[in-house]
Formats: C-alpha cells, structure tokens, sequence
C-alpha cells in the first residue's frame, strides 16, 4: 500500500536519484502522512495493508452468501485533476474516485469489499499526494470498504511538471441471486433518476475549454458559488440510496451509472435487445454549471446530452407500480423521467 521504497542504498546513490527526479524520502514522507487515514479503513477482514507487498483480505464472511460473485472495476477522475491543480485544491478527488467506482460496482448490485488506489505524477509533494490519498480513505471508510492497496509513483519524464494521475480499483461482492444484468427490465418499466452534484467526473476537458476564459474564483451570478466551487462538487455516492430501496423490499431491474456518454451511451448499456428508453426532458432540475456551459460554448442539446450527466447521475428502472414507493423512501429526492418502451436499443428524448 503506497510502498515506498527500502532506503537499504547508500546516501551518495539516494542523492544521485533525487537528482534524477526521483525523491525516496518524499515518497516515504507522503505514506507516512496518510498512514492514520488509510489504516482507519481497516476492519478485522484486512490481515495485511499499507507497508505491505500485497494486502490481504480475509474472505470468510463471503460463505454467509449462497453464491458469491466478485464485481471488479478500475477507473479514473480523468482531467479533474487539472481542475483541482489550477485551484490548489487536493481533498476532494479523492473521493470522487471512490464513489464513481463504488456506483459502478453498484449497478450490478455489489456492495464493496477493498479498494486499490495509483497515484502518479512527475515528482512526489508529499502533502498532496497525502490530502489525495485521504480523500480516498475517508471515503472508502464511509462506504465500509477497506483502502487495502495501492501506489504512489514519481515518474519525471513520463509526467508533464506539476501534473498528477488518480487511477483505482474496487472490489465488491454480490450474490448471484441478486445480481442486476438488466436481463428482468420489460416494456413498461419506469425510469427513476437520481440527482447529480455536478459534472461528477466526466466532461472536463470541454467544460475546462468552454469556461477557461472566465474567473473561477469569483462568485457567478447563476451559480450560488464560483466556477471552480461547482466544478470540484464531489461525485456523489448513490450506495446508500439503493440499499434504501432494496431494504423497502423494492424490484430494482435495472441501474446505470450516468459517466461519460452521458444518458444517450451509459442507459442502453444496460437495455435488453428490443428495449428502448423514452427520456422526458424537463422532468428534472438541470444544474446551473451545465446551463453556463451550454450557454458559453453554444454547446447544442444532444451533445450536452452525449457529454454530461445533465443532472441526473443514477437512473433506476423498475416497475411502474413502484414508482409512488421510491419516491416515499427517499423522500422526493428523486426524479420520474421515463419509461421502457418497445423498439431498437438506444435513447429517445421526448
């Protein structure tokens, strides 16, 4: 888990690699900052972690499942990180990690067990890579899952100056019974969407290119805040939502993570052949941050659609006749935008 490593060499060899580009004791130091964070992860099924060559899970408790199925995902907070290194902010990407991996797991209906973390850049600040790995611990503690590994990488020559990388990998477990493949969604069927908090982590190379001209500091008269206050909105977590609703007793056929390719690419993911979405626009709150960028870079309607989440970053299908209960579960926190109809796999908008 960030291993930094053994300094067995002589002081003479350990300067001559800083003076490479590679600074052991900086890497040393970042783990050390972030060792309190991440071992506060740790529950009685981690038997070995940070320091460790590879962690190790103990998986007993996955024999109270009648067939246990490991879900896996890798993926990353994309040019965000821009975003965070041009406001200095460093505590929040973390967390966006995380939780874009543990709804991705979740569409398939896994709870997470152990999280991996990479980070990577050209030389190693050992306080942020600390604030970033922190991040990540503090979510994966707030989502029961354990930070069991990882690595932070100095690499000069293969990074641009003052640029960073954030890559994880998440594994979570469900039982096969109740695993979610999309196959029970049916004609009918009602389409729920969850609120976004913003861009999440998709979308940032042309939000950052349509709004680069504009302050991100100063408060925006549409925003309640500044461009890079709504730009770094953390990418929410919809764990706890959906164990609400499978806790009511509801029949959840289907879920999709709103990513990148926004609505039109990420729903029919998840759509058996014959199965189409109806979207009904206007049926949800669209967040001021996508309105400025529509609006600055003249930005047409189905591509903001084809980019952004646009507001909605969990959509959930299940029969009609629920739809009155999930909106009582989660007390109105929640938005009727659709229906299943028949026809050729992809979106409609209407």
């Amino acid at each position: 888990m960030q291993q930094a490593s053994a300094q067995q060499d002589s002081q003479p060899q350990d300067d001559a690699y800083a003076q490479a580009g590679v600074n052991i004791a900086a890497g040393q130091k970042a783990v050390d900052l972030m060792a309190s964070a991440v071992r506060a992860t740790y529950g009685p099924e981690v038997l070995a972690g940070i320091g460790s060559f590879g962690g190790l899970y103990d998986a007993t408790k996955l024999k109270n499942l009648a067939a246990p199925v490991l879900v896996a995902s890798t993926d990353g907070v994309g040019t965000k990180t821009k975003v965070a290194a041009k406001l200095g902010r460093w505590d929040t990407i973390g967390r966006d990690l995380v939780h874009h991996c543990v709804n991705d797991i979740l569409v398939q209906g896994a709870r997470p067990l152990f999280f991996l973390d990479y980070v990577a850049s050209a030389r190693i600040a050992p306080e942020q890579i600390a604030a970033l790995v922190t991040g990540v611990a503090v979510a994966c503690q707030d989502v029961g899952c354990a930070l069991l590994g990882g690595e932070t990488a100095e690499m000069p020559g293969v990074y641009l100056p003052n640029e960073v990388d954030l890559a994880g990998t998440i594994v979570g477990v469900v039982d096969r019974a109740q695993l979610l493949d999309g196959s029970r969604i049916e004609a009918g069927d009602v389409i729920i969407g969850l609120p976004s908090t913003g861009l999440h982590t998709n979308g940032y190379t042309l939000a950052r290119a349509l709004l680069d001209s504009l302050s991100w500091t100063a408060t925006h008269p549409t925003l309640n805040g500044s461009i890079g206050e709504a730009l770094l909105q953390v990418h929410r977590c919809y764990l706890k939502e959906i164990q609400q609703l499978w806790a009511a007793g509801l029949e959840i056929h289907g879920l999709a993570h709103i990513t990148g390719g926004g609505i039109t690419d990420n729903l029919p993911r998840i759509l058996p052949p014959g199965l189409s979405a109806a979207i009904q626009l206007g049926t949800w709150p669209v967040l001021p941050i996508f309105d400025l960028i529509q609006q600055v870079g003249e930005v047409p309607l189905v591509q903001m659609l084809h980019v952004f989440n646009m507001g909605l970053g969990m959509l959930i299908i299940l029969p009609a006749n629920q739809a009155a209960q999930v909106q009582a579960t989660l007390a109105d926190r929640c938005y009727r935008v659709g229906e299943i109809v028949r026809g050729q796999t992809g979106v409609q908008y209407v």
